[in-house]
């Protein structure tokens, strides 16, 4: 007969224990019953400010959580543990019921620790630990507004993390540290103030060195008072200063609990009763406790060979950790701090360029043992692996921007590549071998990847490295290429990313598969990029709808049609720049780009350029970018064709058209080619017989010329033709394909195109036309479709506002250089007129 085992806690860990033993009890030793409190089976605890935007839990559901056809599995939703008794080897849950068990394992986590300041407990107050406390941040930051206060108390990576989802939510976001800078567990005094310096440009006010001391409620919310006696008005709260084990259930069973709290256990996670374990956060393995997940699922797989007849035990942790937020990196790995006897420290600051990074190595700099880096952590998956073995090179060139990095080639085969599920490279090369030839292959043999995905760089540097035959699968959600993709969507008529997903695909989706469809869906129809659930599926640049820069800030980048422009918008262009304090540059692309806005400020500057008659240059979108033209004949005597009057109407043809990559035209008014046009992806050069079209040139790493497809053109075959191409390209091409290598990607290459193109050989011209004529008639200009929906407008921090007179606070000095002032003792930013 089959033993009994009950899970206490159905979290990332507890449904990592239940797989584990699942899929090692081949005899079907034993039953589990799974006990889980929340209303929502095991979902991604880590992921959790995704959540924001897309509301939805499914998203964030962890793959196989409801153990669907395992008859050995029950799973009890919404029903907790209410005691137990050790003695009679009985669990009696929330209904009234009482389960027996063989063992128990419990898997009860944290909860969020709320300091006892007065007034932690009043209305407005939140944590940020459950999908149920997002929803419940969620109605309050909507019942107060767009642009509306609120505070984080708890500046280290979960109060990060909760600052970043109010900004997402349209809130003004402060966040209070006692300690002395930001992630003081994760980072050191220079990282510290430069992760300060740059989420502040985008957008957040931190206030470190001080606590709360009270909290006490106002008219319109809550006045949060700070130590230093300074006081904020805000409209909720978040506390996320830490968590604490959840061991009460083991304190009233008269299990051991550590001196700090926690389950104790010994390195077999086995507690004071021989027949009780502890995974995950509530486990303190021998009197610690690990708040990361990475040795969570350790422990759970500890208990499952435990059960099993094993005898694993714990073998240390790897706290290493990694985030992106808002744009900015931050990475930490080792010994970040020092501490190691006769460590040193090599360290590379570039503040113009917002980044450090700091290697910590051993008195003969030979041995790695830990590091830190901020604002650029691409770095992080070559070097974490590296940590505690001799380095192939010297410290400095490995954080250098032009130094060389460790590839994965040169790691040991017991390095271990992902810390999360402790994958090393030789079982990840293993897998290869034996023919997982992708990165889902590789995911299901390893589960290298499966958590935070930081290595999977590294598994795809692997896996080219091995020269197997990459699959043409979208990513692992989708078997199907983009271009399968795009078929799918346009025949059926799909017009969400969960209904694609869950006929077509699997699981919640990722990084890859969401931009792609986001792109399918913008060019198959005319709906807004922030409407309903596919706000959720952007990119930062499209989620803002506008270029983010190296230092978190964000270009505004108006269309000049042409590089057309009227008098009157240059004079508002100049104004919004100076009122707003924006660098302003002239590029190549015939427009003038305003780099410098924080989130909060986009919509009033957007509101100015709109009022003036001007809208989206989409510099943000993989879209057309711009038109560029000479005079023509307008002007130049030697002009043969009105170019200015051609790039004019083509920009504002295919303007808003969402494609596989960025777009680039050119209209020439004679063969002196002053537009540069063979240097586009799409050319038009004028002769005294028509038009000629050229296609398939790019810029970037591998710069090509375009290629004449056809000359001699009127107006409306060139405009036909180029209606075609575009759409067959938007259509066939692959992720992030650029034409040029599109084009040489085609069997046939440029005669294949020219045959299905001019010839029509595929019998689809008409189908391509009718569709470009549906992205013609559907055009909106998304910064207009932001400013007239306040649903859209709540994504940014302050809405449509813009100041009638310049700020009297942006002053320049006789240099030009503006004037910021000192901020939290950071020195001042320049940034020129």
């Amino acid at each position: 007969m089959s033993k009994s085992v009950v899970v206490i806690g159905h979290g990332m860990v507890g449904h990592r224990f239940v797989e584990a033993l699942r899929s090692r009890d081949e005899a079907n030793n034993w039953s589990v019953t799974v006990l889980c409190d929340e209303q929502y089976a095991a979902y991604d605890r880590v992921g959790l400010s995704s959540y924001v935007g897309a509301w939805d839990p499914k998203e964030l559901a962890l793959a196989g959580n409801d153990y669907v056809g395992d008859s050995l599995v029950d799973l009890r939703v919404g029903e907790g543990a209410l005691s137990i008794d050790k003695d009679a080897r009985t669990v009696t849950t929330t209904t009234g019921e009482t389960i027996s068990y063989d063992a128990l394992v419990m898997a009860t986590g944290s909860y969020p620790f709320v300091p006892p300041v007065p007034g932690h407990d009043g209305d407005g107050c939140f944590v940020y630990r459950t999908l149920d406390d997002l929803d419940g941040i969620r109605a309050a930051a909507e019942k107060a507004g767009p642009g509306a206060v609120g505070v984080v108390v708890g500046g280290g990576l979960l109060g990060l993390e909760a600052a970043n989802a109010l900004s997402l939510m349209g809130m003004t976001a402060h966040v209070v540290e006692h300690n002395a800078r930001l992630m003081p567990m994760q980072v050191d005094e220079g990282g510290g103030a430069l992760l300060a310096r740059l989420v502040t440009e985008l957008g957040l006010t931190v206030h470190t060195g001080v606590g709360t001391a009270g909290i006490s409620q106002a008219d319109n919310g809550i006045v949060v008072e700070l130590s230093d006696g300074s006081t904020i008005d805000a409209s909720l709260l978040v506390f996320s200063a830490g968590v604490r084990p959840r061991d009460q259930l083991a304190r009233d069973a008269g299990i051991a609990v550590g001196e700090r709290g926690g389950i104790l256990t010994d390195l077999g996670c086995v507690t004071s009763d021989e027949n009780i374990y502890a995974v995950g956060e509530c486990a303190a393995v021998e009197g610690r406790c690990y708040g990361l997940v990475a040795p969570g699922y350790t422990t759970a797989e500890i208990v499952a060979d435990r059960l099993l007849g094993g005898a694993a035990d714990f073998p240390g942790a790897d706290m290493s950790t990694k985030l992106k937020l808002m744009g900015v990196d931050v990475a930490s790995f080792g010994d970040a701090m020092a501490t190691s006897p006769g460590a040193l420290e090599v360290v590379l600051s570039d503040a113009s360029k917002g980044t450090y990074a700091k290697l910590v190595v051993s008195d003969d700099a030979k041995i790695l043992l830990g590091g830190i880096l901020v604002g650029d952590a691409s770095a992080y998956a070559s070097l974490r692996p590296l940590v505690g073995r001799e380095l192939p090179g010297d410290p400095a060139t490995l954080i250098s921007p032009a130094g060389e990095k460790p590839g994965a080639g040169s790691l040991p085969d017991d390095a271990e590549v992902c810390s999360c599920n402790a994958v090393t490279k030789g079982a990840i090369c293993g897998a290869i071998a034996a023919g997982a030839c992708d990165i889902a292959s590789v995911k299901a043999c390893t589960s290298a990847g499966t958590t935070c995905g930081g290595c999977l760089p590294t598994v795809k540097q692997l896996l080219a490295d091995s020269g197997v035959v990459m699959s043409k699968a979208l990513c692992e959600h989708f078997a199907q290429s983009r271009a399968e993709l795009f078929q799918i969507v346009q025949s059926t008529q799909t017009r969400t990313f969960s209904a694609l997903i869950a006929k077509y695909g699997k699981g919640a989706g990722c990084d890859i598969c969401k931009p792609v469809v986001a792109s399918i869906l913008a060019s198959t129809d005319s709906d807004h990029i922030l409407h309903r659930q596919q706000a959720s599926l952007q990119d930062t640049n499209d989620h803002f709808l506008a270029n983010i820069q190296k230092n978190g800030t964000y270009s505004v980048v108006p269309r000049m049609p042409g590089g057309e422009v009227t008098g009157e918008q240059l004079i508002v262009i100049g104004e919004v720049a100076r009122d707003f304090g924006l660098y302003t540059k002239v590029t190549g692309g015939q427009r003038i780009d305003l780099f410098g806005a924080r989130v909060e400020q986009l919509p009033a500057i957007w509101k100015r350029l709109v009022d003036a008659g001007m809208e989206s240059g989409q510099a943000y979108g993989k879209s057309l970018r711009t038109v560029k033209s000479c005079v023509g004949s307008s002007w130049c005597r030697y002009g043969v064709q009105d170019s200015v009057g051609m790039a004019v109407d083509l920009e504002n043809r295919y303007r808003g058209l969402r494609s596989p990559h960025k777009i680039k035209f050119g209209v020439s008014g004679c063969a002196r080619e002053c537009a540069e046009a063979r240097g586009k992806d799409v050319g038009v050069i004028a002769t005294e017989n028509g038009w000629n079209l050229y296609v398939g040139g790019n810029g970037g790493q591998s710069p090509k010329h375009a290629q004449l497809l056809a000359g001699g053109l009127d107006d409306a075959t060139l405009v036909k033709y180029i209606d075609r191409y575009l759409m067959f390209y938007i259509r066939t091409a692959d992720r992030l394909q650029r034409t040029a290598p599109w084009v040489e990607s085609l069997e046939g290459g440029l005669d294949h195109l020219k045959a299905v193109i001019c010839e029509d050989s595929l019998g689809i011209g008409e189908e391509l036309e009718a569709l470009m004529a549906k992205h013609v008639e559907g055009y909106q200009d998304e910064w207009a479709g932001v400013l007239g929906d306040p649903e859209k407008l709540s994504r940014f921090v302050s809405f449509v506002n813009a100041p009638e007179e310049a700020d009297p606070t942006v002053v320049f000095d006789e240099t030009g250089v503006r004037k910021v002032p000192v901020l939290m003792g950071m020195p001042s930013i320049p940034t020129r007129r």
